[in-house]
Order: structure tokens, then C-alpha cells, then sequence
């Protein structure tokens, strides 16, 4: 690698460090990386700014922004607070089964839209259930991210890096749903097992609180009926044009933003009051973090490690695959999964390409979905759904800290991507 190279990994090494150390604000440290970033000139205005492989991704930014705009709307609805008592309802008041509850509805959200859109919508909920209950939010939190990510990596949608696979391998909407829909299915029942106890200090059972919330009608809920009305048709006419995008061609983006913008205008409620309720910090962060992502993909870092990874294994199918899944995890809980799954598309296209149109090679495209998708649930800043929650939560005077995170996070992807080696070797190699 070139001195520059180096120089840039020592930025972002450092910008890595202060946030998961949390000596200073995530929000700063993620933009002083990027100006530096900018200042040795790992980057330049036309590549942090404009370039779709090494520069923000705008189409997350203003996805992000369109969902923050219909979620804001809703809160005022009274529709959080309807679920929420029905959630509680139904889970009897038992903390644990309303865990369960909230984990499934995540996961298989997630699976039909993305992971962020979801945790947007779901988070409101966890507040308010968990107010009724008297337990401790944070841990909700954290189990709904976390199954938001693993819910994304079972279909094509459900997480952008599937969309850059399928796109560069030609595989379909029913391959991963054959493929990964099965494996997903098992590592849900497994970290619904884990939750019950990574998280089992939080299961305070208070028959009082039950009590209480068995009493409540959840249509006393509702304050907007009209409005309630409104919001969720243009939620359903979002989500149905973000399933439906491949066959729209229209990027899901403009979307989010044109369904936040319209409920906003037939919402008649003040959009000062609205604009108070989106999560700028996290939006800013992440346009720092983008920056500096970008910055190691300018400077061939990510390059360099991906063909580093693939040398070592001398074109060995099994070895490959193992490496792939690993090394995506390792590197996708460090840096974004986007750019990371962009520059090793077209490593892998032609690791397959060389085995000889072998069916069992396009194990690595799989490798490469479940490691990279899977692997951002090992630290805070691995996913896009870990900072937008992160940021949700701080907001709400429920401080997420890194390493808070980061010690369930992990231990879910360690778990997640071992279930994945004897999956992956009985799906393409024991008959």
C-alpha cells in the first residue's frame, strides 16, 4: 500500500478508536476523520461528494430522512401506543414473551423491507411497551437491531449488500429466498434462545404493571383516527413501491422521501414541530463515516485486504468460502458493508468464474452475503440499523454505549456465522 494508504488507515483507526472509546461525541469524531480524511487528500470533493462507490450514500441519507419524516408523523397518531398495549396484551405482561413478540415482528419486517426502515418504526413501539411494563428499554433495543440485521439477510431485499450480490451474480429473488430463507429461519430460533439469556436480568415480571396493562383498550390509543387513516396508506404505498422497486425502477430513496414529504403536507401538522423529531445527529454521522469509508476504498486499503484474503487460500473452494465468510463478518463489523460487498463483487465473480461454472462455487456469493450482512451486528457502527437505534436511544435519555452494544453484538455474530459453516458445507458440498 502507499504512504497515503497508511496514513488513511491511521485516520480512521483513530476517528474508530475515540467512538468506541467514546472520549468524544461519535457525531464529532466521524466528521474530524472525514476533514482529515479530506486534508491529506484521501478524498476530494468529487469522490466524497458525488462518486457512488467511494463517496456518501445519498440514497441512504435520504431514505433515512423519508422514513424519519413518517415515522415523526405517526408518533402523533396515538398508532405506537395502540400497538404497544397490543404487544403487552397479548405477551400476558410477561417481559420475555413480549421480547419474542417485538424480535419476530423485526426480523421478518426486516426481511420484507429493510433493516433501518424497520427499527424506525419499531423503536417507538419498544419505548412505549416497555414504559408499561416498568422494565429497562435498552435491552429491547439491542435485541431488535440486532434481529432487524439478521431478518434483513434472507431475501434479496432486505439488505442493500444482497441487492450488490444479486445484481453482480445474477442470482434471483427465489435463490435467496431457497438459499438464505431457510438458514435465517434457524439463526432467529437460535438468538431467540440467546435473548432469553444475554438478556435475562431485564425480565423483571411486576404483576401489578401486568395487571394494569391487561386493562387498557387499546383504541383509547388512537388520537387521530383521521390521520391514522392517512398515515397508514401512504406507509403502505411506500412499502409496497420499496418491494416492488426492481420492477418500478425507482430507487427506494425517492421513495421514502416522496411518501415522507406527502404525508407530512396531508398531515396539516407544522413542519418546524416535525423537523424536531428526525435524527440529525445520526444523519450527520453517518456522512462522516461514509467520508472515511470512502477514503480506504480511494486508497486501495479495502482492495488490498480483499485480495489478500483471497491469495491466502490458494483457489481452494472450501478454504475460499470459510475465508470469505469470515473475513466479511470481521471487516463488515469495522467499516460499512456497502462499499466493502462493492469492491468484493468483482473478486468473487471471478473466483467463480474460475472454478469452471461449478454450481457449488456460487457458495461464495453466498459466503460473502451471510458474513458481510451478519457481521454488522458485532459492534455499534457495524450497520446502519446499530447507529439509527443508537441514536433513537439517546435521544430518548437511554444511552446506548459502544461497548454496550458491542458485547451482545458480538457474541450474536460469532454464533450467527458458525451455524453458517455447517450450513453452508451440507448445502453445497456433502451430497
Amino acid at each position: 500500500m502507499t504512504t497515503l494508504a497508511w496514513v488513511a488507515v491511521a485516520v480512521f483507526v483513530a476517528a474508530y478508536v475515540l467512538i468506541a472509546t467514546e472520549k468524544v461525541h461519535r457525531v464529532t469524531a466521524s466528521l474530524g476523520g472525514a476533514a482529515v480524511m479530506l486534508l491529506i487528500g484521501a478524498s476530494d470533493a468529487e469522490h466524497a461528494f458525488f462518486s457512488e462507490e467511494s463517496g456518501i450514500d445519498w440514497n441512504v441519507i435520504v431514505l433515512l430522512l423519508g422514513m424519519m419524516l413518517i415515522v415523526a408523523v405517526l408518533k402523533r397518531t396515538g398508532l405506537f401506543e395502540y400497538i404497544a398495549i397490543w404487544a403487552a396484551k397479548r405477551a400476558r405482561g410477561r417481559p420475555f414473551r413480549v421480547m419474542v413478540i417485538l424480535v419476530l415482528v423485526t426480523a421478518i419486517a426486516s426481511a420484507a423491507l429493510d433493516n433501518v426502515t424497520t427499527v424506525l418504526l419499531i423503536a417507538p413501539v419498544t419505548f412505549l411497551v416497555c414504559d408499561r411494563l416498568g422494565v429497562p428499554v435498552v435491552p429491547f433495543l439491542i435485541a431488535e437491531v440486532l434481529a432487524s440485521n439478521i431478518g434483513g439477510t434472507a431475501t434479496l431485499i432486505g439488505d442493500p449488500p444482497n441487492i450488490i450480490i444479486a445484481s453482480r451474480s445474477g442470482l434471483t429473488f427465489n435463490d435467496f429466498l431457497s438459499v438464505l430463507t431457510p438458514f435465517i429461519a434457524l439463526v432467529v430460533v437460535v438468538f431467540l434462545g440467546l435473548c432469553r439469556w444475554l438478556f435475562r436480568s431485564a425480565f423483571r415480571y411486576d404483576p401489578l404493571r401486568a395487571e394494569e396493562v391487561m386493562a387498557l383498550r387499546e383504541r383509547d390509543a388512537i388520537r387521530d383516527p383521521r390521520l391514522v387513516v392517512i398515515s397508514l396508506a401512504v406507509l403502505t404505498a411506500v412499502l409496497t413501491a420499496f418491494a416492488l422497486h426492481t420492477v418500478l425502477h425507482t430507487e427506494p430513496a425517492t421513495v421514502a422521501i416522496l411518501g415522507g414529504l406527502l404525508l407530512l403536507a396531508l398531515s396539516r401538522l407544522d413542519a418546524t414541530d416535525i423537523a424536531k423529531d428526525v435524527e440529525w445527529p445520526t444523519l450527520v454521522f453517518f456522512t462522516g463515516l461514509f467520508i472515511m469509508v470512502g477514503a480506504l476504498v480511494n486508497t486501495g486499503v479495502i482492495d488490498t485486504l480483499a485480495h489478500a484474503a483471497v491469495d491466502a487460500t490458494g483457489g481452494r473452494l472450501w478454504l475460499t468460502s470459510m475465508l470469505l465468510l469470515w473475513a466479511s463478518a470481521c471487516l463488515s463489523a469495522i467499516v460499512d458493508n456497502i462499499p466493502y460487498v462493492a469492491t468484493m463483487s468483482p473478486i468473487v465473480d471471478e473466483l467463480v468464474d474460475a472454478s469452471g461454472g461449478l454450481d457449488r462455487a456460487q457458495v461464495l456469493w453466498w459466503a460473502l452475503a451471510i458474513g458481510a450482512d451478519l457481521g454488522g451486528n458485532a459492534t455499534a457502527i457495524g450497520a446502519s440499523a446499530n447507529v439509527v437505534v443508537l441514536g433513537i436511544a439517546d435521544r430518548a435519555g437511554h444511552r446506548i454505549t459502544f461497548w454496550q452494544f458491542t458485547r451482545y453484538g458480538l457474541v450474536v455474530t460469532v454464533i450467527s456465522i458458525a451455524l453458517a459453516v455447517p450450513y453452508l458445507w451440507l448445502r453445497f458440498f456433502a451430497f
